[in-house]
């Protein structure tokens, strides 16, 4: 391996190409079919990009991410007037129960938010540095992965990655989620979203490495935060060919453009791309998406408090 190429590897695992069982028939309709899948070698980062990465990039190249910058009224019809300014969302627990059909209940538009104030203004990055960094739209990782010599992972990437070696678990690391009563990971013990335990020891994010590597020794794939895949939206994720085959599907690349749009906003032409991996927010009675084989569909220029990224090297 060249000096260069040990320089892009350095953080990183190499995952053995193999096939794998992708999917879950036990959770979220939109996980289903299993179906048998084959991946080739890649690396990936040991863990989501963090604060202190990110601000390196940041410094490098002045990059200004998409929650920093005011949107357009006439990408959004029907904006509600002095919306257009920057911010990001950020998650406010609530006082109590409320209606879970309406995630407004629990997520602010918060003027100012952005990756280095990541509740808004008046908060930092102090203590922070070893975090996920967040608030980060699909653009602004995939602007960091270019700067880095690097892309995003497709789904079927992370979900091979994420199972550590365990084919046909529900967890990363087995059968059950909090085995012997251990935390495997950084998700939301209690009721969602206004009784948080904290039995993980944190409210919001926490430091990579805080929790068990997998098996591939690849940390934080499961809980912290969501993570964006290259890979846009469909809801059946089988390719229709694939259905009757008896072969694995080989580095399948998710759906298209066109596919991938919000049928619950039919104004808005904005891709959805995959995101993979649940975060602090997943919740027993809420989102059972601690899981690799969890998916959900995210707006490409949408940046919030639980979601970052990580990256690979393919060849």
């Amino acid at each position: 391996m060249s000096r260069e190429a040990e320089q892009r590897h350095a953080g990183m695992r190499l995952i053995e190409g193999g096939t794998f069982l992708m999917g879950s028939e036990a959770f979220y309709p939109e996980e289903a079919p299993v179906r048998r899948v084959r991946v080739d070698s890649f690396w990936i980062d040991e863990t989501p990009v963090t604060n202190f990465q990110f601000a390196a990039f940041i410094e490098a190249t002045g990059y200004v991410t998409v929650a920093e910058v005011a949107p357009d009224p006439k990408d959004y019809p029907g904006m509600i007037p002095g919306m257009d300014r920057a911010g990001s969302l950020v998650f406010q627990k609530t006082s109590g129960p409320v209606d879970m059909a309406d995630a407004s209940n629990w997520w602010r538009f918060t003027f100012g938010a952005c990756w280095k104030h990541p509740l808004g203004p008046g908060s930092d990055l102090a203590g922070l540095e070893d975090h996920p960094v967040v608030h980060v739209a699909y653009p602004d990782a995939e602007a960091y992965a270019t700067w880095a010599g690097k892309c995003l992972p497709t789904e079927a990437e992370f979900e091979f990655a994420a199972r550590g070696g365990l084919d046909g678990q529900d967890y990363a690391w087995g059968s059950e989620l909090a085995p012997d009563g251990r935390m495997m990971a950084n998700y939301w013990q209690g009721l969602f979203p206004f009784a948080n335990q904290c039995l993980d020891g944190w409210e919001r994010t926490s430091p990579v490495r805080s929790f068990p590597p997998n098996g591939h020794g690849v940390y934080d794939m499961i809980g912290n935060t969501w993570e964006w895949t290259s890979d846009w939206w469909t809801a059946k994720p089988m390719p229709p060919k694939a259905k009757r085959s008896c072969c694995p599907i080989d580095n399948p690349r998710g759906g298209r453009l066109r596919e991938s749009f919000d049928p619950d906003h039919p104004g808005v032409r904005i891709g959805r791309k995959v995101i993979k991996g649940g975060s602090h927010l997943c919740a027993a009675n809420y989102c059972q998406r601690y899981r690799p084989a969890a998916r959900h569909p995210e707006m490409v220029d949408t940046a919030t408090s639980h979601i970052g990224f990580r990256c690979v090297v393919r060849g």
